[in-house]
């Protein structure tokens, strides 16, 4: 490969701002990674905080050519040359006083090395990349982390060393549990998202790759094409480790994991009540754990790409970063209990799905913490009629409910469960845990199955017996909420400081591994990641039970033929009812004030 050079334009009459492109950013390992910078254009030796990004979406591919639907749809202003996916629009930022730098993650677009996304690497050089920002001339000192997503993940991950210069973040939809709330869903593989999404958003950014300005992903490597094999020697292998990597424990997760606690920024955590098989939980875990002393916590709905730029929430995000990078704090985010920590959006009636305009009717309402203090947990239990009862059913006989696996979302794979109308209005907004008592039997003449997986989904029914859908991350159908456990995985751990009640702690390690065997019955308690639903009167909730992904899960599906194999899974699963087999659901009841 051609020597590495700091190739720099430089162009102050085109954009209303000063654009760099390329700008070198030297790192602590020898290495280096390249930027673009977005300068509001001002008197010699004006500086300004910063607002940076580091990620491999490639910092030269505009938004309009990464995904052109979803570019034409966003507000207008963020609408410009220099927009690129996820990230913050430098026409906009650049216009209230702020340096937007973009980087390119090692091994993407024009910073050379080894590809390895999500690793401790990219974590690596963009703590490299924040204290660079923060003395270059034109910086005030002060760097902001702001972007969605992937851009979002290594917030956590980077505010967690305190880098000199970072002074605020806002992870807007961004999972702060690589294990759990991404890669293994309850230790379940979820591998359909990151099979297409390696294949579709990274990989045709890889550094040295030929051929990306023909197609017009950006400008060509500027030091030139690299051959085929040294494309493949620089990159991890896409999604194939996933398979080996089951627990905790493997290096690829151990390597990557973090705490919480040592995150001491203000931040705002931005979770969408629709990423209920990505990011979510992540966004409510990590403010509940952060160290930060000014922390917030927003909630959004409705698709993943568009509210980020909404007029509205742009104003969240230029009066957070201002009041700690500018000290122009116009809210009060900087005064102790002046900014509500916790800004609900309540989902009540039936608005439809994928409708920004009918969504933004949804009512907020601001409260002191999470979870709310006036929240009472309430026993929901399970019936062998499919029944969702608030009293708990006495003399029961003992029976068991049977269902196919591995499932395929059909009636046969799936029990439902169901309350009765009910007869007040009821908000429903947090934790839940679903406690079953299941097992497992295999076929005839089949194989003998050794493990079980469970799938779960809570659904609202309306007054007039339709199904109330929500907006999935890609505008898709969902439900309420989701959870998910393997129950080989099923040990928690109550010494754990991080054990609630209402969110069982698992540690997920190789050394957790517990036997499932045919026609023992295991009680076990399954996380249903948090939500919010105003139930109305003649509303109902449905509890469904599966064997494998239901309706709703869209890109985030758990089909990998090696992961859940049919001679470990094939058969027939159970839940017990009766005698000592009690199955409820405790759901988080909230009461007015």
């Amino acid at each position: 490969m051609a020597e590495i050079r700091n190739i720099r334009t430089i162009d102050a009459t085109t954009y209303p701002y000063i654009f760099e492109q390329n700008v070198s950013v030297p790192l602590s390992n020898g290495g280096v990674i390249r930027c673009n910078v977005y300068r509001p254009k001002a008197e010699k030796g004006h500086k300004f905080p910063v607002i940076a990004t580091c990620g491999p979406y490639g910092k030269d591919v505009p938004y309009k050519d990464f995904h052109p639907k979803s570019f034409s749809e966003i507000d207008p202003p963020h609408q410009t040359e220099h927009s690129a996916w996820e990230t913050p629009t430098p026409k906009y930022w650049t216009a209230h006083g702020y340096v937007v730098v973009r980087a390119d993650e090692i091994g993407i677009g024009q910073s050379p090395g080894l590809l390895s996304v999500k690793s401790s690497r990219t974590i690596d050089a963009f703590a490299d990349l924040i204290e660079w920002a923060s003395v270059q001339p034109w910086s005030s000192g002060k760097v902001g982390l702001l972007g969605v997503s992937y851009y979002a993940v290594t917030q956590w991950q980077v505010a967690s060393r305190n880098p000199k210069g970072l002074a605020a973040i806002i992870p807007w939809e961004g999972f702060s549990d690589p294990y759990t709330e991404s890669v293994r869903h309850g230790g379940i593989l979820s591998n359909s998202f990151f099979a297409w999404w390696y294949k579709r958003q990274v990989a045709p950014n890889q550094y040295g790759l030929p051929g990306r300005a023909a197609r017009n992903w950006g400008p060509d490597t500027i030091e030139g094409d690299l051959a085929e094999e040294e494309l493949a020697a620089n990159r991890t292998a896409s999604t194939d480790f996933l398979h080996k990597h089951r627990y905790r424990d493997h290096p690829a997760f151990a390597s990557v994991q973090f705490n919480l606690e040592d995150v001491k920024v203000p931040l705002l955590s931005v979770a969408n009540w629709g990423g209920i098989m990505l990011h979510l939980r992540g966004n409510v875990v990590g403010y509940m754990r952060a160290g930060s002393e000014f922390k917030y916590l927003r909630f959004i709905t409705g698709r993943h790409d568009l509210p980020f730029y909404y007029p509205e929430e742009v104003e969240v995000q230029r009066s957070f970063l201002d009041a700690f990078l500018k000290g122009d704090d116009r809210e009060g985010w900087t005064v102790k209990g002046r900014v509500p920590p916790v800004n609900l959006i309540l989902r009540k009636g039936n608005v439809g799905y994928n409708n920004p305009t009918a969504e933004k009717t949804y009512f907020r309402r601001t409260e002191a913490e999470w979870p709310l203090a006036r929240t009472r947990y309430v026993d929901v239990f399970l019936t062998s009629g499919s029944e969702l009862l608030f009293e708990q059913p006495v003399g029961v006989p003992t029976a068991k409910a049977t269902y196919r696996a591995l499932g395929t979302a059909t009636p046969a794979d799936t029990l439902s469960f169901q309350t009765r109308p009910f007869e007040e209005e009821t908000e429903v907004t947090g934790h839940i845990v679903v406690h079953l008592n299941v097992s497992m039997s295999g076929d005839r003449w089949g194989s003998t199955p050794s493990d079980l997986d469970l799938f779960l989904s809570l659904r609202h029914i309306s007054p007039a017996g339709d199904e109330i859908f929500y907006t999935g991350s890609a505008g898709e159908a969902v439900p309420l909420a989701k959870g998910f456990l393997r129950v080989s995985l099923r040990k928690t751990n109550p010494e754990n400081p991080k054990h609630r009640s209402y969110l069982p702690h698992r540690d997920f390690l190789s050394t957790d591994l517990l036997s499932v065997i045919p026609n023992e019955v295991y009680p076990v308690d399954v996380e249903i990641w948090p939500t919010n639903v105003i139930v109305g009167v003649g509303g109902r909730l449905v509890l469904d039970v599966s064997s494998g992904d239901t309706a709703g899960t869209g890109f985030w599906g758990h089909n990998d033929p090696d992961d859940r194999s049919e001679s470990v899974f094939k058969g027939s699963n159970h839940i017990h009812f009766g005698g000592c087999y009690i199955n409820y659901m405790t759901l988080p009841i909230i009461y007015p004030e």
